[in-house]
């Protein structure tokens, strides 16, 4: 029977709305089948229904500050027993309540160790705090002679990886800015007299190598990352519809191929002429700009990389934010940037040891208690850059890297819609970081990190999903 509520509790999820059953409902259908009879079923409480919208958050100050806070022994008890999985493996995990910042259950968690993506927590804090949230990064075309008579476009990239290779689309998120636009206004700016166009590119707003050393081969192979450049389309996946696969290894040069590609197709009709191939080269001292297409918000652009936890895309915006930090624009900066904001904004970062800003370098080091503090953070801040951060972790069973899950047995199920969390996995690691506010309406920030796995993730992500959906579902006293 507990199969069949949790099976509707999903359902009435994703088709109303609804909290699930198994919470609510579950009592008084079971008191009216042993003959007990039936109670009246109070109203759901808003802070227990999914969310209308994908980007509504319950703050900490929308709670009822008197509303019971759990009993930590017995949250303890539960997380204990959730928490368990066959094969090797140490979980270590935090929960605190949001409002007073009282730590309810720890399990190691000041151990660091690798985050996985989780990691992506701390960049998108560091960027929301640095760069101002509805700033916009901009890719531009400028004009000089050409020593032949024609003229020269330099295409230089401003950070933006979410191009598009078509017309922009001001709806958007992925593709707000598109490069056949951007080459429609060039040839728009451009006279009778221009001669022949040669396209130039300027990528050297980022500095230092491209590909990090710290990133495992077959991830690059496998399109996980990809050498990172301040322009991109679609965050250097080769299938622009899709944002997986394969990625290509200078994402900066096919970007420039498509602007190059629209501008011979808008040129045409005015009459001029694009010369073949793409040189690299800053933009000439005395260029006049032509052209100009601006990318989503930056905290749009930190909410979509949340999301899909795309890599790509923190290591770029890390890279921004390590520039309006005035550091370089590079690994080092990057990694220095989200390191110092951390520590800035008030998170202990002893222990902690960064290789990347994406969460791929095994190299990284993170405790749970770091996470949890992050998270806490960014629901309790009054700016709206931080409060991107929260927007963006994805809803379980909904969006995102957690739309697939939260699907399976009665307990993850209980979960669907309540969770809001970060995913991360690697090999050996599986982890969860997010927030849930409780069935007594407190709100709780949480990591659950397990590492050390050999063959047995799915167990360990199972065990992990269970212990954040105890979180949605428990009042605990």
């Amino acid at each position: 029977m507990a199969r069949m509520f949790s099976g509707i509790a999903l359902a009435l999820a994703f088709a109303v709305l609804l909290v699930p059953l198994a919470v609510y409902a579950g009592p008084p259908v079971l008191k009216a089948l042993s003959g007990t009879g039936v109670e009246r079923q109070a109203a759901v409480p808003s802070y227990q229904r999914p969310p209308a919208e994908l980007t509504q958050v319950p703050f900490v100050n929308t709670l009822d500050p008197a509303a019971p806070m759990p009993d930590a022994a017995v949250l303890g008890t539960l997380l204990d027993g959730e928490l368990r999985f066959n094969g090797s493996g140490t979980v270590s995990a935090a929960v605190t309540d949001v409002r007073t910042g009282t730590v309810l259950y720890e399990r190691d968690a000041a151990a660091a160790g690798m985050p996985a993506s989780t990691l992506k927590i701390l960049t998108a804090v560091a960027v929301a705090s640095t760069l101002e949230p509805d700033s916009r990064f901009v890719t531009t075309v400028h004009s000089a002679p050409a020593s032949d008579g024609g003229t020269v476009l330099v295409l230089r990239g401003g950070g933006d990886v979410l191009l598009a290779s078509g017309a922009s689309d001001g709806d958007a998120v992925v593709g707000r800015a598109g490069l056949a636009t951007l080459a429609e206004e060039t040839v728009k700016s451009l006279g009778a007299s221009a001669g022949t166009l040669q396209v130039l590119l300027d990528d050297t707003l980022f500095s230092g190598p491209a590909l990090s050393g710290a990133w495992n081969a077959a991830d690059v192979e496998a399109g996980e990352i990809a050498p990172v450049y301040p322009l991109a389309v679609n965050s250097a996946w080769t299938d622009e519809s899709r944002q997986s696969g394969e990625r290509e290894d200078d994402a900066a040069l096919a970007a420039a191929e498509a602007f190059r590609s629209a501008l011979a197709a808008a040129g045409a009709e005015a009459g001029l002429t694009v010369a073949d191939g793409i040189e690299r080269g800053p933009v000439p001292a005395g260029a006049r700009q032509l052209a100009a297409v601006e990318s989503a918000t930056v905290a749009e652009q930190v909410e979509q990389m949340l999301l899909i936890s795309d890599n790509y895309l923190a290591e770029a915006l890390a890279r921004s934010a390590a520039l309006a930090a005035g550091r370089e624009a590079s690994f080092a900066g990057a990694v220095d940037t989200v390191t110092a904001q951390a520590a800035a904004l008030g998170i202990d970062t002893a222990g902690m040891a960064l290789a990347d800003v994406s969460g791929l370098a095994a190299e990284n080091e993170v405790s749970a208690r770091q996470l949890t503090e992050a998270v806490r953070l960014v629901l309790t801040s009054g700016g709206e850059g931080l409060r991107a951060v929260a927007r963006g972790m994805p809803v379980a069973g909904l969006s995102g890297t957690l739309q697939g899950r939260y699907e399976g047995g009665d307990d993850d199920a209980a979960g669907a819609g309540l969770v809001r969390a970060k995913t991360g996995t690697l090999f050996e690691v599986t982890a969860l970081s997010g927030y849930v506010t409780d069935a007594d309406g407190r709100l709780l920030a949480f990591a659950l990190v397990a590492r050390g796995l050999d063959g047995n993730t799915g167990q360990a992500r199972s065990a992990v999903d269970s212990a954040a959906a105890v979180l949605a579902g428990c009042g605990c006293r």
